[in-house]
């Protein structure tokens, strides 16, 4: 049994707190916001974000970062992605020399381009840092439906200590070293997701959506590479895997914000009637400045920016990307 900390307080946080609990851990649940702390204490239960997932008793929240990481043996940090510096800030004196953290949130900083995790050990370089990704929305996951993942970490030590850990009969997870693969794969889908979700939104059917996701995938693969992230880890879980169920399921608040922007809504009511932090609009200037800075090609991207933020009509992006100039799918491969 280890002592565990999930350090946020929403749905994802609580799908993991209850996930470890039940693995046999003791877990700590910390909040940031001290009424929501105490609503969850009394209810044990997020009717509106995670509704049907009861926390146990056992399962002890609280507000007080110190105490939470004292005695940690490894702390998940589930916080949204726009909040991972100034939580990690918080975080820093009170971790130890090589104390376990592992990132559940998925994204780019904006202003600095940088992977979460990179941000992470910036502000907490004594700590270990790694990753927990995969398509895995916190509503199933919370309710035990079948879920896997990757944790990616810089040795093979730490990344199977993990494994052990979150291993269950209903959560199965894999490793891989490839933690800048893991991170862009995770970031970037919610991007493609928003572009799915308009093409929802617009009325177009299954054979744009499929298009999408496979084109989507090699945008995304395509900047990776240029990064140093490895090709293989786009076609596995943190890659297509995410970017199928984000495209894909109704869970998905990325998808359902493109949604909302296909039937002409503009990103700020979008946003407004997700009424969560759609993480691909943070992620989506960051991803176009990444293919600038590295000159990779991602028309897909591109066209997601110009709707969010230039008003570009979605259905005038559509056709913009179906009228491109004509292209080899796969240009690597010879004529015979």
């Amino acid at each position: 049994m280890a002592k565990i900390s999930v350090l946020g307080s929403g749905s994802w946080g609580m799908a993991l707190a209850l996930l470890l609990h039940n693995n046999g851990h003791e877990v700590l649940l910390w909040s940031a916001r001290p009424e929501d702390a105490r609503k969850l204490r009394e209810k044990r239960e997020n009717s509106s974000r995670l509704p049907g997932v009861v926390l146990p008793d056992a399962i002890e929240i609280l507000t007080d970062l110190e105490r939470a990481l004292r005695d940690a043996d490894a702390a998940v940090l589930a916080v949204a992605s726009p909040y991972i510096r100034s939580t990690a800030h918080k975080m820093a004196p009170f971790v130890r020399e090589g104390q376990k953290i592992v990132n559940v949130a998925k994204g780019i900083e904006e202003k600095t381009l940088t992977t979460l995790s990179e941000v992470i050990e910036e502000e907490i370089p004594q700590g270990d840092v790694t990753l927990l990704s995969g398509p895995s929305h916190a509503e199933e996951v919370g309710k035990g439906i079948p879920t896997t993942c990757v944790v990616s970490a810089h040795t093979r030590e730490t990344a199977e200590y993990l494994q052990g850990i979150f291993m269950s009969p209903v959560f199965r997870v894999y490793t891989t070293p490839d933690i800048l693969g893991v991170e862009l794969g995770g970031a970037l889908k919610n991007v493609i997701a928003l572009a799915a979700g308009t093409a929802d939104g617009l009325g177009y059917g299954d054979n744009t959506k499929a298009a999408l996701i496979t084109r989507g995938i090699t945008e995304i693969a395509r900047l990776g590479k240029k990064m140093g992230a490895q090709m293989e880890t786009f076609y596995g879980l943190s890659g297509i895997g995410d970017l199928i169920v984000t495209c894909a399921s109704v869970h998905s608040r990325n998808r359902k914000a493109g949604y909302l922007i296909g039937q002409g809504k503009t990103m700020e009511q979008a946003m407004d009637e997700v009424e969560l932090v759609v993480v691909g609009v943070y992620s989506a200037r960051a991803a176009r400045e990444l293919s600038e800075k590295y000159e990779v090609e991602m028309p897909i991207i591109t066209e997601v920016n110009k709707v969010l933020f230039e008003k570009k009509p979605a259905a005038e992006a559509v056709m913009d990307l179906m009228l491109r100039d004509k292209k080899v799918e796969t240009p690597m491969l010879p004529w015979e």
